[in-house]
């Protein structure tokens, strides 16, 4: 067994899935609130590879069959906050994600508050999501009854009449977190929720997604190279057992 040719085919595994995280943030870095997919990089020790176990030599002729390992996560840091002066355009300053509704029933988060609204009056996110208050029911505005206010800590008017607060989540455990498309995300096992009482959220703003495109086309770079590194040793590796048999006859 070659170990060289496998450890190669396995980083080549790793730096694929890495790409893959990396064209992911590229194409998403202008979604409102998108969270950074990042990877980490580690060894596995897959054990000794023996050329003889019953060898009475004395001497451990053993060598280690290290290969990398890859586990991939998610980035919550904030990103940027940018002015866009829309009425319904709301920014989280701090913790807490916004509670919508699927067309299924069931509940997701976003970053994201860039609302707008169905011909019915109710208020959605940018991919048509029910924005739910934190009584459970979506915001349906009144029909000329006036500009929509958001106060600081989340509540909603329309003119003189309070249609209710953002329902603004927060998570103790964000591993937990499943992303879905469009930046959303869905609470997984293991993630205790708990209503944020007193968000800062900030009407006419938009938070940016918290992945920054240069850093991004650097790491392409580093990946096209070590793809390039591997694929050259899987040649050499080959080479060498072609001569090698050869040899052998």
């Amino acid at each position: 067994m070659n170990i060289g040719l496998y450890q190669s085919a396995a980083s080549l595994a790793a730096l694929e899935r890495w790409q893959e995280n990396v064209s992911q943030n590229i194409t998403s870095a202008q979604t409102s609130g998108y969270r950074k997919r990042t990877i980490q990089f580690s060894t596995e020790n897959a054990g000794e590879i023996r050329p003889d176990n019953n060898s009475k030599t004395g001497v451990d002729a053993g060598v280690p069959a290290i290969f990398p390992r890859t586990s991939a996560g998610i980035n919550f840091l904030s990103g940027e906050t940018m002015p866009t002066r829309r009425e319904l355009d709301i920014a989280i300053q701090g913790d807490g994600f916004f509670e919508v509704q699927m067309p299924d029933g069931e509940k997701a988060y976003t970053r994201s508050g860039e609302f707008r609204l169905r011909p019915d009056r109710t208020l959605v996110t940018s991919a048509g999501l029910e924005v739910l208050s934190n009584s459970g029911d979506p915001f349906v505005l009144l029909p000329g009854g006036g500009p929509v206010v958001v106060n600081q800590d989340g509540t909603l008017f329309q003119g003189n009449t309070a249609l209710g607060k953002l329902s603004i989540q927060r998570f103790g455990n964000t591993a937990a977190l499943m992303p879905t498309s469009g930046g959303m995300f869905k609470a997984g096992p293991g993630a205790a929720m708990e209503e944020v009482e007193e968000p800062d959220l900030m009407q006419g703003y938009l938070e940016q997604s918290n992945v920054q495109p240069l850093r991004e086309m650097v790491d392409l770079v580093l990946i096209s190279r070590a793809y390039e590194a591997n694929q050259k040793m899987i040649t050499a590796i080959d080479q060498q057992m072609e001569k090698a048999l050869q040899a052998l006859g």
